[in-house]
């Protein structure tokens, strides 16, 4: 009996799983529309009809294989929340692959088109907007200060770290990560004499 269509969802989930290892084991330097439909079993022109370049694929493929570990967490405690996402990313991009992936691809981002609009569609928006929402709620429990652009705030803590790892002067760490936060939050909080609202 002939195996039926398998459903698309579940094909391109296995593309960017097969896209994501290569990605990471390799980089950009080998990674090609070729090499993924070797990987992954799914033709070619499967793969144009669903990216436009092999960078969109790319940034898809790398965002599928980290969201896990790039998970935003909501606990009510804006400082310890920022600090635990920082980290994360910190860890990520300091210590894998990825950093260098993601230094890639922001580098192609800048003369591919189609890489570029899937990097602010995909990646960097969703990611600033789960940073930016959860400033707007500790803005509603009275964390920070009202007057505070979480605009800002996201350029502040996660700008600083792309700094470190596009000029590669100083690494990227956790420690770093927790300094950041740490200063910021220290003028991001209302003036109180509550001594809970104190930073350590």
């Amino acid at each position: 009996m002939a195996r039926g269509r398998r459903p698309a969802a579940e094909v391109r989930s296995e593309v960017l799983d097969a896209a994501g290892e290569l990605l990471l084991e390799g980089g950009m330097g080998g990674f090609t529309f070729e090499s993924v439909s070797a990987a992954s079993g799914a033709s070619r022109t499967t793969l144009h009809k669903w990216w436009p370049s092999k960078g969109a694929l790319a940034l898809e493929a790398y965002f599928h294989a980290v969201e896990q570990q790039l998970a935003f967490p909501d606990t009510g405690d804006i400082a310890a929340d920022l600090t635990t996402q920082l980290r994360a990313f910190a860890r990520l991009v300091g210590t894998t692959r990825a950093g260098q992936v993601i230094g890639e691809l922001i580098g192609q981002a800048q003369s591919d088109p189609d890489l570029s609009a899937a990097f602010r569609a995909t990646y960097s928006r969703p990611r600033r907007d789960l940073a930016i929402e959860a400033v707007v709620r500790a803005q509603g429990r009275g964390q920070v200060r009202e007057d505070v652009d979480p605009e800002i705030v996201v350029d502040q803590l996660w700008g600083a770290c792309y700094h470190r790892l596009l000029i590669p002067d100083l690494p990227v760490t956790e420690e770093f990560a927790t300094a950041l936060v740490d200063t910021l939050v220290r003028g991001l909080r209302p003036v109180s004499t509550n001594p809970c609202l104190d930073t350590e």
